[in-house]
């Protein structure tokens, strides 16, 4: 498995496809959650392909750091028929260390509750109650690091 990091305007028409696909798949079908997958900030973020074998496998993207909260890890996301196979740790592995590389001192994530030990387990700490979001009980998470911004 690699894992391939593009910009949204590299991706090419197929990989936005399988990438919307996915999440769609997971976060929408899935969940039975009926939200706009279509958030308006893809545009702005860095994607996180895993790919095996030429299929698109699991993905997860960073959002740059707006003025209400800190670069922001998001959408992580693997098919049903590859989970529990370390992806998703793998992935995390990789979007935390993307923004290393890019010497951010926060990351911000808001995770499904059911996840908090999951994304406690690189270091995030929960900062706020759980509250529902599309209907599905989330947790807000930080992780501090203490790097020099670029």
């Amino acid at each position: 498995m690699e894992i391939v990091l593009k910009k949204f305007s590299e991706l090419t028409n197929f990989e936005l496809y399988e990438l919307l696909k996915l999440r769609t798949d997971v976060f929408v079908v899935e969940q039975h959650c009926p939200y706009p997958e279509l958030d308006g900030t893809d545009l702005d973020a860095v994607h996180g392909m895993a790919i095996l074998d030429g299929e698109l496998i699991g993905c997860f993207r960073v959002l740059p750091e707006t003025m209400k909260r800190p670069v922001a890890i998001g959408r992580v996301a693997v098919r049903q028929n590859h989970r529990a196979k370390g992806i998703a740790r793998r992935l995390m592995e990789e979007a935390v260390s993307y923004t290393e590389k890019t010497g951010e001192e926060e990351v911000y994530l808001q995770a499904q509750a059911h996840l908090v030990d999951f994304y406690g387990s690189f270091g995030f700490k929960e900062e706020s109650d759980i509250y529902l979001e599309d209907g599905i009980p989330h947790v807000d998470m930080r992780l501090k690091k203490s790097v020099t911004k670029r």
